[in-house]
């Protein structure tokens, strides 16, 4: 499970960097979406992928011998999308102030 998950962040990943290689606007904020997922989907993975066992301490305030669930990585993938939720709509409102100006459409054109 988890090498399949590793190649999924490298493919995102890598269709994040090619999408932000891009002059157009549009393919800049969808490559910024698919680095954001991609950062929070490899945090996951970097904190173990455990089905049914949560984190919890036992009633003698014990950890449990088994191996669980690392609920760190998962706080900061919570910190991290509300982040990238706000760096994606900074980026549309400003790729929407960007589309209201004329014969624009690409990140150079701006420099004119």
């Amino acid at each position: 499970m988890e090498f399949l998950l590793s190649i999924l962040v490298g493919l995102l990943f890598a269709a994040a960097v090619y999408m932000l290689l891009h002059r157009d606007f549009v393919k800049l904020i969808i490559g910024i979406v698919l680095m954001g997922n991609a950062t929070a989907m490899f945090i996951f993975v970097a904190g173990r992928v455990v089905r049914d066992k949560a984190a919890f301490i036992n009633e003698n305030g014990l950890l449990p011998n088994t191996e669980f669930a690392d609920p760190v990585p998962q706080a900061l993938i919570l910190t991290a999308l509300v982040i990238g939720f706000g760096i994606q709509a900074f980026a549309l409102v400003l790729f929407k102030k960007v589309y209201d100006m004329p014969d624009i459409d690409q990140i150079d054109d701006l420099k004119r």
